[in-house]
C-alpha cells in the first residue's frame, strides 16, 4: 500500500528509496488519487456475470426444458449400455444386434451357407455332381449354373441392401435437419416454449447421429 502524508497544501506521496540506493522524489496527488498499482483490473460485463454464476449453470441462451430432456435421455442411454455390457459378460455368445440396423451379413451368408448335412451326405452329393458333369461333357450340354444363380443372388442382395441403406440415411438426415433448426430457434429465442414432441425430438440427436454413423459403415461395406 502507498504511504500518504499530509502538510498545509494538500496530501503527497513522501520519497522513498529505491533498492539500488538511490531515492524518488516525493509527489504531491490530488485528493482521490490511486496507484496505478491499486487500480483494480477491468472486467467486462459477461466475465463478471460469468463470474456470478455457478458452475452447474446452463450455456447462455439454452432452454431449461430441453437441457433437462438431453440429461434424462443420455442418463437413459448409460444406463441401457451398461446393462448391455453386463449381459455381454454373462453370456459371451449372444450378439446384440442394434435396432433399425440391416443385418447385411445374415443375409449374405443364408445365401452362401450351405445345408448342414453329414460328411457321407455331402460326399454323395459331390460324387453324383461330379458324375453329372462328366455325362454332361460327354453329351455336349453346358455344365451347371449353380455358381452363377449363387453370385446373382448375392448382387441382387447387394443392390437391395444400398437402397434399403440409403432411403434410411435420408431419413435420419432429415430428422437431424429438423432437430438443428429447432435448436437454432430456442437459442435464438424465436421459440420460446417448445413443445412436448420437439423437445424428444432434441432429445433424440445423439441417438440419431450414431444410427447415421452405423449405416455409413454399412453402406460402406454392401459397396
Amino acid at each position: 500500500m502507498t504511504t500518504y502524508e499530509t502538510d498545509v497544501n494538500g496530501k503527497f506521496i513522501p520519497a522513498t528509496q529505491r533498492p539500488d540506493g538511490t531515492w524518488r522524489k516525493a509527489r504531491r496527488v490530488k485528493d482521490g488519487y490511486v496507484p496505478q498499482d491499486e487500480v483494480p483490473l477491468y472486467e467486462s460485463k459477461a466475465k463478471k456475470i460469468q463470474a456470478q454464476r455457478p458452475n452447474n449453470s446452463l450455456p447462455v441462451g439454452m432452454c431449461p426444458l430441453v437441457a433437462q430432456a438431453v440429461k434424462e435421455k443420455q442418463e437413459k442411454q448409460l444406463k441401457k449400455q451398461k446393462l448391455k455390457e453386463q449381459q455381454q459378460q454373462q453370456q459371451p455368445k449372444i450378439v446384440n444386434s442394434t435396432p433399425g440396423l440391416l443385418n447385411v451379413t445374415s443375409k449374405f451368408e443364408a445365401v452362401k451357407k450351405p445345408k448342414n448335412n453329414s460328411s457321407s451326405t455331402q460326399q454323395q452329393q459331390s460324387s453324383s455332381t461330379s458324375s453329372q458333369h462328366e455325362n454332361n461333357q460327354k453329351q455336349g450340354k453346358e455344365p451347371p449354373r449353380n455358381v452363377t444363380e449363387i453370385t446373382d443372388k448375392i448382387d441382387d442382395l447387394a443392390i437391395d441392401d444400398r437402397q434399403e441403406v440409403t432411403k434410411k440415411l435420408k431419413k435420419l438426415r432429415k430428422k437431424l435437419r429438423e432437430i438443428e433448426e429447432i435448436e437454432q430457434k430456442i437459442a435464438s429465442g424465436e421459440l420460446a416454449k417448445p413443445e412436448k414432441d420437439q423437445l424428444d425430438k432434441v432429445a433424440r440427436k445423439s441417438e440419431i447421429l450414431s444410427e447415421i454413423q452405423e449405416l455409413e459403415s454399412v453402406r460402406k461395406v454392401v459397396k
